[in-house]
C-alpha cells in the first residue's frame, strides 16, 4: 500500500480487525455445526409427532391398557423438542456475540478512518501494492462481512421464532430452511476476504 501516513493510524486498526474477525468465523463457523444435531432431532421429532397423529394407539389390543399412552408418548417428545429448541437458542446467543464482536471491532476501523480520512490523499486509499488490497477494497470487504454477520443472525433469529408445535412441516422443513441461510450468504467470502488480506497482515 503506497505510503501516506495519515493512514498508518487506519492500517494499524485494520491489522488488529481482520485477525479478530478470522477468530469470530472461526466460533460463528463451530457454532453453526453445533446446531447440526439439534436441528435433525427436531426434525426427527416433528416426523414423529405427525406420524402419531394418524395412529390410534387405543386401536391396537396390546395397548388398550394403557389408554394415556399416547398423551404421555407426545408429552415426552414435546419436552424433548424443547429441550432441542432451548439449545438452538443458546447457540444463537453465541451467534449474536460474533455479531457483536465483529461489528465492535468495525466500527473502530471506521472510527480510525474518519479521523484520519481528510489529511489522507486519495490515491493513498485507492492504491493497491504487492503484497496488499487497496484500503477501499480492505474497508468495503469489512462492511460486507459485517452485513453478513448481522443478516444471518437475524434470519436464523426469525426462524427459531417462529418454531410452532401446532406446524409440523414448518419444522421438519426447519433444518433444510437453516442451512439455505448459509447458501444464500454466501459466507465463503469471508474466509476469501481473509485470506486476501494475509500478505498484509504480515506485512
Amino acid at each position: 500500500m503506497t505510503s501516506d501516513r495519515p493512514l498508518h493510524a487506519v492500517q494499524a486498526a485494520l491489522r488488529r480487525c481482520f485477525p479478530e474477525v478470522a477468530a469470530q468465523q472461526g466460533l460463528w463457523r463451530s457454532t453453526l455445526r453445533d446446531c447440526q444435531p439439534f436441528l435433525a432431532s427436531l426434525g426427527n421429532l416433528a416426523e414423529q409427532l405427525q406420524a402419531a397423529q394418524n395412529v390410534r394407539l387405543g386401536d391396537v389390543p396390546a395397548l388398550r391398557a394403557f389408554p394415556d399412552l399416547a398423551e404421555r408418548l407426545r408429552d415426552k417428545q414435546l419436552a424433548a423438542g424443547d429441550t432441542a429448541l432451548d439449545q438452538l437458542w443458546e447457540r444463537l446467543a453465541t451467534l449474536l456475540q460474533v455479531r457483536d464482536a465483529v461489528s465492535s471491532h468495525v466500527e473502530q476501523v471506521f472510527q480510525a478512518y474518519e479521523q484520519h480520512a481528510a489529511a489522507a490523499s486519495i490515491e493513498a486509499v485507492l492504491q493497491p501494492s504487492a503484497v496488499s488490497p487497496s484500503l477501499a477494497d480492505m474497508l468495503e470487504w469489512l462492511q460486507d462481512i459485517e452485513r453478513h454477520y448481522r443478516n444471518s443472525y437475524l434470519k436464523r433469529k426469525f426462524l427459531l421464532s417462529s418454531v410452532q408445535w401446532g406446524d409440523l412441516e414448518s419444522i421438519q422443513a426447519l433444518p433444510v430452511a437453516w442451512d439455505q441461510i448459509s447458501e444464500d450468504d454466501h459466507q465463503d467470502f469471508v474466509q476469501d476476504s481473509l485470506l486476501s488480506v494475509s500478505f498484509f497482515l504480515g506485512e
